[in-house]
């Protein structure tokens, strides 16, 4: 396995350039599936989540192509033809949001076969707000040995879905099965993330007819068939946050481009609050910090436009070293802070309760031999390392391939000194 090894002491200087969304270029992904015309994906990040999904793709039948463009990296999946409408375990497993092919099957082919996605390590995220908005769009859903049997030979019909919880995912995969159902949807407490306007934009490019997506209210007038189209994924603004936690951290300059800083408010908000500057651009935005120590700020997540869970674990890092005691508190999922015993064996001073951490920061973090145990969490670990005195060394990054393009790269141009160790293979997810 890679391992990634961080040489603290160095201060960020430079310009990153933040890559298209993950979490919503594997939903406009799976959009393929809806039309037999080609969908060419631009801004797309080259990440193992994306790899894994179009593998998946791949079996049921999608051509999918990646190349570097006239507008940078992109994909061009092309399903003429569903030659398969099943989606194996070995294969859904290694990614939760792959199950998201169960209602574009449906609603394209009238059946599908998809395994259950499998436990998380950040805590349980059922599918069956999932399996609720299928079955109100009348397909005939059956459970059985891990599998889910989803059948509608006649068709999906419009609804109305009124989810008793905010789920991205159910939100997404409800999009994804309306727009070829017949008739009207509606989805109520949809969730209001930036990636669901993406996955409006481009079904509505398709040829479906969405409206609504980033308010709780989501109005889906459906349509015979879809077309090709092209679209742009949205920049990753975990990605941009992430960089700019790094920069407060390390100290410097550091600019971040291809962003939009609206994405991530509430955010930068927190950075300003601690002590660092904060100056939007045109296309993103600069983080700055001189000698002096952060202050040590409070933060609780919550669904967009607050402070994104995603985000938390590198936050949690940042206030490692502030002066005085903040308290995180996680509201989205149980056991995301699993991240918090490996900073203190970086020399972090933290004691969690339930779903809160208190952090006492300390004048110096001392490097170590750490371990990822899911994507933020690995990279939470490098931020730290940014500062800590010596090396540090991250294992499992696996789990940061996942979701960061290029880390060393782009942390290098910068000036930190970043390097992977290279292993005798990378493990299945």
């Amino acid at each position: 396995m890679d391992r990634i090894a961080i040489t603290g002491g160095a201060r960020l200087n430079g310009s990153i350039p933040v890559s298209g969304a993950k979490n919503s270029a594997i939903k406009l992904m799976a959009a393929s599936l809806l039309t037999d015309e080609p969908l060419r994906l631009t801004n797309m990040p080259r990440l193992a989540d994306t790899r894994f999904l179009g593998k998946l793709l791949a079996r049921l039948g999608v051509e999918v192509t990646e190349r570097d463009g006239a507008d940078g990296q992109e994909t061009v999946l092309h399903a003429a033809e569903i030659t398969s409408g099943f989606a194996p375990y070995d294969l859904v497993r290694q990614m939760r949001a792959s199950f998201n092919v169960l209602g574009p099957l449906v609603a394209r082919s009238g059946q599908a076969k998809v395994s259950l996605p499998g436990g998380c390590t950040i805590g349980a995220r059922p599918v069956d707000l999932h399996l609720q908005a299928l079955e109100a769009l009348g397909a005939k859903i059956d459970l059985h040995e891990g599998y889910v049997y989803a059948q509608a030979p006649r068709g999906l019909k419009g609804a109305e879905i009124v989810f008793p919880m905010v789920s991205v995912g159910a939100t997404e995969h409800a999009m994804l099965a309306a727009v070829l159902a017949d008739g009207t949807t509606v989805i109520r407490n949809a969730a209001c993330e930036p990636e669901l306007a993406d996955l409006q934009e481009c079904l509505n490019a398709m040829g479906a007819r969405v409206e609504g997506a980033g308010t709780p209210t989501i109005t889906i007038n459906g349509v015979s068939r879809l077309a090709g189209a092209t679209h742009a994924v949205i920049p990753d603004r975990i990605e941009m946050g992430t960089y700019a936690v790094a920069a407060a951290m390390a100290g410097g300059e550091v600019r971040l481009t291809n962003a939009r800083p609206g994405l991530i408010d509430a955010l930068l908000r927190k950075l300003e609050e601690a002590g660092a500057g904060v100056e939007e651009t045109a296309d993103g935005c600069i983080i700055r910090r001189g000698d002096e120590r952060l202050n040590a700020v409070d933060i609780e997540t919550a669904p967009f436009p607050g402070f994104a869970t995603d985000l938390q674990a590198q936050f949690m890092a940042l206030m490692t070293t502030a002066k005085g005691e903040s308290r995180i508190r996680e509201t989205i999922f149980e056991n995301r802070f699993m991240h918090a015993p490996e900073l203190m064996r970086l020399g972090a001073d933290i004691s969690v309760s339930g779903g809160e951490a208190r952090v006492r920061g300390v004048e110096r973090l001392e490097g170590a031999e750490v371990m990822a145990t899911d994507l933020r969490a690995s990279v939470s670990l490098v931020i730290a390392g940014l500062v800590a005195r010596g090396e540090t060394t991250v294992s499992r990054i696996y789990h940061l391939d996942r979701g960061f393009e290029r880390l060393e790269e782009k942390l290098g141009a910068c000036g930190a000194q970043v390097r992977r160790i290279k292993g005798d293979g990378e493990p299945e997810l």
